[in-house]
């Protein structure tokens, strides 16, 4: 299944079809195949069709397809025709679930990216590799960015840019069970039984509430 992603209108198909069949090094009849399939309106796998449209041979167009299923890039589904018979037809599925694999390990990587940005600008000052290795062990661990983030914003509010501070704050709020900002500011509002309250006015650290 196609993701929404893909419906976008700065998203080319044909692009990011390239761009992985590159990283997967495939064959060029594989990757003509692909298109054909991609392309094709009546996705059956018709020999015939395939020959006149991709001038591959038979048996090219039989390696091909068995390399593409051994690779499982490529899949037969059960499908009924407008007479409601039953008929096989080739899916592109598992490719298009390596293609979002990859453009959500993209997504990340530029989340970490605009993390460390965040980090510095707040700062004030480009940070170490040291900092840049806490700070991905954080969201190796699982913490959210907008937890991350909202540490960092207690941080400097209190006026420390040290990780140290920030790491302990993150592990409090972990120890508390809070996965979101959202949650950090209701459990805050429970503790002092206050309708409104600055979030950053609360010292964490000496919460020692079990």
């Amino acid at each position: 299944m196609k993701s929404n992603f893909m419906m976008e209108k700065h998203f080319s198909l044909s692009t990011h079809l390239l761009k992985e069949a590159l990283r997967l090094k495939l064959s060029l009849e594989e990757f003509i195949l692909l298109i054909y399939f991609e392309d094709a309106i009546d996705k059956s796998f018709n020999v015939e069709l395939i020959k006149t449209a991709t001038q591959l041979t038979e048996l090219d167009i039989l390696n091909t397809f068995n390399s593409l299923m051994g690779k499982h890039l490529i899949i037969l589904k059960s499908t009924k025709d407008l007479e409601g018979r039953q008929k096989e037809v080739i899916s592109l599925e598992p490719f298009y679930e390596n293609i979002l694999e990859e453009k959500i390990e993209e997504q990340k990587e530029e989340e970490k990216i605009d993390i460390y940005r965040s980090f510095e600008t707040e700062f004030g000052r480009p940070i170490s590799s040291m900092e840049y290795e806490i700070i991905g062990a954080w969201t190796e661990k699982g913490f959210k960015e907008e937890l991350i983030l909202g540490a960092l914003k207690e941080a400097v509010y209190n006026g420390v840019t040290s990780l140290r501070y920030i790491d302990k704050i993150l592990y409090e709020w972990q120890k508390k069970g809070y996965k979101t900002m959202k949650e950090v500011k209701s459990g805050l509002m429970k503790r002092e039984e206050v309708k409104e309250t600055n979030l950053f006015d609360y010292n964490w650290l000496d919460d020692n509430e079990e």
